[in-house]
């Protein structure tokens, strides 16, 4: 009841306390009349089948008497008629119902006494008969219709619903739990019901193949290890197609790095070490034999660790999953395994894909430590800017990637939804999952998506995403927009890039954007995880206003109205498809109404560095510690090659993405701080 219904009916009741105080006594004597007539006593199990009811402490019990309907007619007199009994029976609370025909009133009564008693008469409370018992239930569910906005039937419907319920949904319900609900995660079975977002009403013809990727000419290769760290794939490519450098050695800088650096961090779950002495070496020897692979011959990366790889653990960064080993393959992986690509460890998850918490801690942030990375990409998102992964492989939901790029200054893609395989990967929602790569420069993400985007046989939501090759885009040709919040720098590379901008509002009339998101992530979400709910691990959880408070509202979602937002998303994107009347937009990345409608839509975004700015309250003698500023590039769905193009145009003015966190500043802070007595 909201404060002003309480108020109303407290107005109420205090206006007529004059004229029940004068009729007090009569009441009295009807009291006993109506005892002697047999309306005290014989009643309550009558009453208890038909009056509504409502959770209340268990100290408390719902007591009923029956009112004639003579009395009824006078609505006063059958409250004094109430207040009398409350009054000398201890009563905590009591209520008229006027809703149901009958009429009858219900008192709340501490439980220290087993039956009502007024002036020596005695109302004993009587157990309801096996019927009334499911009348009650009935009421029950037609007060819980008030939390699906569905309380719109008589009591007489409600009872044929819950009769229906009860004999053919809950049944059907318990069946299809047991054949595709036993496991968690969203690993096995998917939904037949799959998201399109290509905007092609024909089927635009593009030339397929792999991209022609620019070689890093005049590369060589650094004295200083930490030199080494910061390059780029492709640079880091040359090294090795040159025989500059080995795999085994690049593995041997990223795997020390990662021990280094991630005892402030805690951004790695498991060092994949064996594994990865094992792919460099088979990567050195390949490469001896003359067979070269392509720009990821050798090159060391992280996995997010939803992510599974056979005989290693795959913990969702969840304690409930932290010491589980899947045997699958993740399609993801074997791409990057096919091109050459040496894994050296799996990165935090927040746990099950959720914000920067996990089991292990918390990850931080390598350009300020008094920071978190955000997440759930966080892992990817701090060893890529702290020079411990090359690249990393993170997944985006809703913000995902863009949040922990933008907080740690990397660059990342987004992709055009279904552009990357997901099998083997833990879900949230099949609609909304997507996997992408996380670097320093738009070249290098344009490599690895081109590595591995495709279809996947297993994941029905994954096609062949048809993207023209954005090294050779002729960004002059392009129309792009910029929103009210574009970092304006960005602006003015491109223009001076030939690029044609002018100010531009992506519309629609959609106001339910966010609920359209949260509906769909979060009824998925625990389609894949009804077995963790139902076997009580929400209690364990990390973060318990995260998803267990989530999740338990999902409950409540119905499944009518969970179509109705998929309908209203259809909606935001043909409205969004019809206002998308440039090449490409420039806009704040980490916009959680942009975040939300670009994820709905399945739009891809490069998020991009674009500067700096100080932290709040540095210290008196100065830190390099400084807090990132970023940008994003917004493409039409299978587009992505336009946004990266534009992205590394702007890369190619500018040295934001270039620079290094103060992480070994942090480190030894850290260890200062740790080596000192408590």
């Amino acid at each position: 009841m909201s404060p002003s219904q309480r108020q109303a009916r407290g107005d109420t009741a205090r206006g007529s306390t004059a004229h029940r105080g004068s009729s007090t006594a009569l009441l009295a004597a009807v009291v006993v009349l109506l005892s002697a007539a047999g309306f005290l006593g014989s009643a309550p199990a009558a009453a208890a089948a038909a009056t509504r009811r409502r959770h209340h402490p268990r100290a408390m019990v719902t007591k009923y008497i029956y009112v004639p309907p003579f009395l009824c007619l006078s609505p006063s007199l059958s409250l004094s008629l109430c207040e009398l009994f409350a009054f000398s029976s201890g009563a905590h609370k009591l209520e008229l119902n006027t809703e149901d025909p009958t009429n009858f009133l219900s008192f709340i009564f501490t439980e220290k006494k087993g039956c009502l008693s007024l002036f020596g008469v005695e109302a004993h409370l009587v157990k309801p008969a096996i019927g009334e018992e499911e009348d009650d239930k009935a009421l029950h569910l037609k007060d819980a219709l008030d939390f699906l906005d569905a309380n719109i039937f008589n009591i007489s419907k409600v009872r044929e619903m819950a009769k229906g319920a009860k004999e053919l949904n809950v049944p059907a319900f318990r069946a299809d739990r047991k054949l595709v609900a036993s496991e968690d995660g969203g690993l096995h079975n998917p939904s037949v019901l799959v998201f399109n977002s290509d905007w092609s009403k024909s089927k635009v013809q593009r030339k397929t193949g792999g991209f022609n990727y620019p070689l890093a000419a005049g590369a060589k290769r650094p004295i200083n290890e930490e030199d080494i760290a910061f390059m780029s794939v492709l640079e880091l490519g040359e090294l090795i197609r040159t025989k500059q450098i080995t795999s085994q050695e690049l593995a041997r800088i990223f795997l020390t790095r990662l021990k280094r650096y991630n005892r402030v961090l805690e951004a790695v779950v498991t060092f994949t070490e064996d594994l990865a002495h094992s792919q460099a070496k088979k990567a050195d020897e390949l490469l001896e034999r003359g067979t070269y692979l392509g720009p990821l011959h050798g090159i060391p990366y992280g996995l997010k660790d939803i992510i599974s790889v056979p005989m290693y653990k795959t913990t969702w960064g969840s304690v409930t999953f932290k010491d589980q080993v899947l045997d699958m393959e993740a399609w993801v992986y074997k791409r990057l395994r096919s091109a050459g690509a040496v894994l050296v460890g799996k990165l935090v998850s927040g746990s099950l894909a959720y914000d920067d918490i996990w089991f292990g801690g918390r990850t931080r942030n390598p350009w300020n430590i008094k920071e978190f990375s955000t997440g759930s990409s966080a892992g990817p998102a701090a060893c890529t800017s702290a020079g411990m992964v090359p690249f990393a492989i993170g997944s985006e939901t809703a913000g995902s990637l863009t949040y922990p790029a933008a907080r740690c200054g990397v660059t990342t893609l987004r992709p055009t939804f279904g552009t990357v395989g997901r099998t083997g990967v833990m879900s949230i929602s099949e609609s909304l999952d997507k996997l992408g790569p996380v670097c320093r420069t738009a070249a290098d993400c344009a490599v690895i998506i081109d590595l591995i985007r495709g279809r996947d046989p297993d994941d029905p939501s994954s096609r062949e995403v048809s993207l023209e090759d954005p090294f050779h885009v002729d960004i002059t040709k392009l129309r792009v927009g910029y929103l009210k919040d574009a970092e304006m720098e960005v602006v003015h590379v491109l223009a001076s890039k030939g690029v044609k901008v002018f100010p531009f509002e992506l519309s629609y009339s959609v106001e339910s954007v966010q609920s359209i998101l949260n509906f769909t992530m979060d009824v998925d979400m625990l389609a894949h995880f009804d077995n963790w709910q139902r076997s009580g691990h929400e209690d364990d959880y990390e973060a318990q206003d995260q998803w267990p408070v989530e999740l338990r509202r999902a409950r409540l979602v119905p499944a009518v109205d969970y179509i109705q937002a998929q309908r209203a998303r259809g909606k935001l994107i043909h409205e969004v498809r019809k206002s998308f009347t440039v090449d490409a937009f420039i806009g704040n990345a980490t916009d959680w109404e942009k975040v939300c409608m670009g994820n709905l839509v399945g739009m891809p975004v490069v998020v991009v560095p674009t500067g700096f700015k100080e932290i709040d309250d540095p210290p008196k003698a100065g830190t390099r510690r400084r807090t990132t500023v970023t940008s994003g590039i917004y493409a039409p769905p299978d587009h992505d090659h336009i946004a990266l193009a534009l992205a590394m145009a702007y890369q190619s003015a500018t040295d934001h993405h270039k620079q290094r966190p103060p992480i070994d500043e942090e480190l030894d802070e850290f260890l200062v701080c740790h080596s000192c007595p408590n």
